[in-house]
């Protein structure tokens, strides 16, 4: 069903809200007559903040008031004279709205479709069709909304007990006033003959003793009003604090961590539309009865009476004052997080979002916001509230910003867009610390005053750990700084520790989630793949996932110390395959034609079961960034499974995967049996494509495995091309032996390229014609 069909069956406040989205900005009844047409559109491919995607924003413009004028001449019969009308209105005031801000309408148009699903969503979820039970998201959401609802009730019953008491106490004012004209009146009596004094001395006295005794019986009710009513807004501030660490503790910190682990590779944090309206009510809750106990200190001052409730409302002030505190202080936040790997002299963007500036109304007078880099012992000083000078630890271009309202979606922000670090100063590094391990961070800052001057707020938030870089060869260790911290720090953490080993399953979970985000594929790690990196991070034979789940991994272990008998971390190994799948083979991992995770004798134990000219994918041991072919065949004298020299990076912006295999005729069928052209003909070039001189591709051999006795000749020993006149073959040296037992021919002459090359190319039953004796 269309999102605007279920979005008219929603009721009672589901309804109100929905309706509360349109307005002048965009009215409700454009929405209803182009229903089809505006669900239809790419709005998400159109970022607003982005003014380089304005053109694109004007394109949607226009196509919206020519469906608007398209179905305004449509019109016909005494209605349709009047919606006719109707229609063309809303074209031209769209027109004059939006035409020199088209983004503005992208924007109030996301915004409107995000809240309308939303808000269906949130309705459908309420109960499943046979009545059954909520899930857990909705269920909190209710509760949430639930508890707004019971706020609403306690504020307007404080609100009603107030009107009374000031009613009371206006009343007993005008009741003492009369005790004092009495009083007068008395006081005046001594001008009198006596006997007409006495006489109406004593009407006074009596009127006066029953006013008086009315005024000490309503004090006394004045007084348990005012403490009653004290006692009531302390439940209020009591349900109100409560309601706000569910909202700010809970719900808030759980967004700031799928910030975090969406740097990951993780899901997307999701909008903030739900937690800002949220927040708004938070505030408007807030100020109310902030208002109140306000009006009850006026009313006490007006008219005081001695007893406790004076304490009591000194309590409430600093109580309410201390929630509005932590309200305006925690929803200053950062939208859109610097890049946690941040390059010196490289533009780089950030947005910070206020979710009550607007409720506040602090954009009558826009704040603005600073952005600062500073050091990790320089944020734990500023957690801690030590007395810290402001001072940086580098320059950042184009630092200041002023934040923005955008009525149509009530946000208020800023958007910086180009920052440049142009210098960094670096602290003293501990034991083995590197660059790449030190970590700074953000620090946005602003200040501003809330209602009409009378509090004033100094406001900072932290961005995510940064690792700072001067060079991309330091991308590689900085990710993996980044991504230990974001994956295994904890909530409200002193900045910015981690604990220095995790569970192996912990980190499994965090290479599979940046891992799957690469592939942009749901694909991940299987447990296969998973002992397969145990076995290379540990040192371990062991085949059972099992032997690993208490198994712990150290961050030297990770990114420090160098793999036995390899010149580079178990990190940069993973990471270099990450990145050759990412820019050459994500296709090809996400069809499942590579294996990737195995090393050599588990392809040689998987290949020998199968026909000769089998072959699979596998990740190379020895080479960061490499994968290898290998597969099984066989000479006059036993089948063996060969290993191609690591194809690279290098390799494949010269010629694409599916190209080389190919090129290469001895590979027939893909682990298990599919048939090669099944799997990778539609990635084929073209066959009239121009080609590059590929002899890399065809000179890649390793031994086979097993390793051949000494003297023993190698599969290239045993052939010479049918097409070189020449009865001797060649030998391979083994100064071109890797630790491996792979080896690169680069050394070799182009002769023997083309020999290698022209043997590959024939029929696999001819390439022993010229065996010698």
């Amino acid at each position: 069903m269309a999102l605007w069909a279920q979005a008219q069956q929603l009721q009672g406040e589901a309804l109100h809200r929905m309706q509360s989205l349109y307005g002048q900005h965009f009215p409700i009844e454009v929405r209803h007559y182009l229903a089809q047409w505006i669900e239809a559109q790419p709005w998400d491919a159109v970022d607003p903040e982005n003014t380089q995607e304005e053109f694109k924003a004007k394109r949607l413009l226009d196509s919206l008031i020519q469906e608007l004028q398209k179905r305004a001449e449509h019109q016909v019969g005494e209605d349709g004279f009047l919606l006719k009308i109707k229609l063309g209105h809303y074209a031209t005031q769209l027109k004059s709205t939006y035409d020199r801000c088209p983004l503005e309408l992208v924007r109030s148009i996301k915004h409107i479709l995000y809240n309308e699903e939303r808000l269906v969503q949130e309705a459908m979820n309420v109960t499943s069709p046979a009545g059954g039970t909520i899930d857990g998201t909705s269920q909190k959401y209710q509760q949430i909304n639930q508890t707004f609802e019971e706020l609403r009730v306690m504020t307007q019953d404080t609100e009603n007990d107030l009107r009374k008491l000031q009613h009371s106490q206006e009343y007993f004012i005008i009741q003492y006033q009369e005790s004092l004209r009495i009083q007068a009146q008395i006081n005046s009596l001594a001008n009198l003959p006596p006997t007409e004094r006495v006489q109406r001395e004593s009407s006074l006295q009596s009127k006066r003793a029953t006013v008086e005794a009315w005024l000490t019986r309503e004090a006394n009710t004045l007084l348990k009003y005012r403490q009653d009513l004290a006692e009531k807004m302390q439940k209020t501030l009591a349900s109100l604090r409560k309601q706000q660490t569910v909202i700010l503790d809970d719900e808030l910190i759980q967004w700031k961590r799928r910030q975090q682990l969406a740097g990951n590779g993780g899901p997307q944090e999701g909008g903030l539309d739900i937690l800002q309206s949220w927040c708004e009510k938070l505030a408007d809750t807030i100020w109310q009865n902030r208002q109140q106990i306000r009006r009850v200190e006026h009313l006490t001052q007006q008219l005081p009476i001695p007893g406790p409730t004076e304490e009591l409302l000194s309590e409430l002030n600093t109580t309410i004052t201390d929630i509005i505190s932590t309200l305006v202080t925690s929803t200053f936040i950062i939208e859109k997080q610097p890049p946690q790997v941040l390059k010196t002299q490289t533009k780089f963007a950030a947005t910070v979002r206020f979710l009550v500036g607007g409720k506040l109304n602090v954009h009558m007078n826009p704040p603005q916001v600073k952005a600062i880099i500073i050091s990790e012992q320089q944020a734990k000083a500023l957690v801690k509230n030590e007395n810290t000078r402001n001072d940086s630890s580098g320059d950042i271009l184009n630092n200041n910003c002023v934040m923005e309202y955008h009525q149509t979606t009530g946000t208020l922000s800023a958007h910086f867009r180009n920052m440049s670090l142009k210098r960094i100063k670096r602290s003293d590094r501990r034991g083995a610390e590197s660059v790449t391990e030190e970590k700074f961070t953000v620090l946005f800052e602003s200040q501003f005053t809330v209602g009409g001057n009378e509090l004033v707020f100094h406001v900072k938030t932290l961005s995510l750990p940064v690792v700072v870089i001067v060079h991309g060869s330091q991308d590689n260790n900085a990710t993996a700084t980044v991504l230990w911290d974001n994956a295994f720090s904890e909530p409200g953490r002193v900045p910015f520790v981690v604990p220095d080993k995790v569970l192996w399953p912990q980190l499994c979970e965090a290479l599979n989630m940046k891992y799957k985000a690469e592939m942009q594929s749901n694909r991940g790690l299987s447990e296969e793949n998973l002992v397969f990196l145990a076995q290379k991070a540990f040192s371990n034979c062991s085949n059972n996932p099992e032997d690993y789940r208490s198994m712990t991994m150290t961050w030297s272990q990770f990114n420090r110390e160098n793999l036995p008998g390899r010149t580079f971390t178990f990190w940069q190994w993973f990471d270099g395959v990450m990145e050759l799948m990412k820019r050459h083979l994500r296709a090809h991992w996400n069809d499942g034609a590579i294996l990737g995770f195995v090393n050599k004798q588990q392809a040689q134990d998987m290949l020998m079961s199968k026909p000769n000219r089998t072959f699979l994918l596998r990740f190379s041991d020895s080479e960061i960034g490499g994968i290898t072919i290998a597969w099984v065949a066989e000479n006059p004298n036993k089948r063996m499974v060969w290993n191609l020299m690591p194809f690279t990076t290098k390799d494949f912006t010269i010629r694409s995967l599916a190209d080389r295999i190919s090129d290469l005729n001895h590979l027939h069928f893909l682990y298990p049996s599919q048939p090669k052209d099944e799997v990778f003909s539609r990635y084929y070039s073209p066959p009239h494509s121009c080609r590059t001189v590929c002899a890399d591709v065809f000179l890649r051999f390793s031994s086979p495995s097993p390793d051949p006795s000494p003297g023993t000749p190698s599969f290239v020993d045993q052939a010479v091309s049918p097409t070189v006149n020449q009865p001797h073959a060649f030998n391979l040296s083994d100064s071109m032996m890797d630790p491996d037992g792979e080896f690169d021919l680069e050394v070799e002459t182009m002769d023997m390229a083309r020999q290698v090359e022209e043997f590959l190319r024939q029929p696999i039953e001819n390439r022993w014609g010229g065996q010698q004796s």
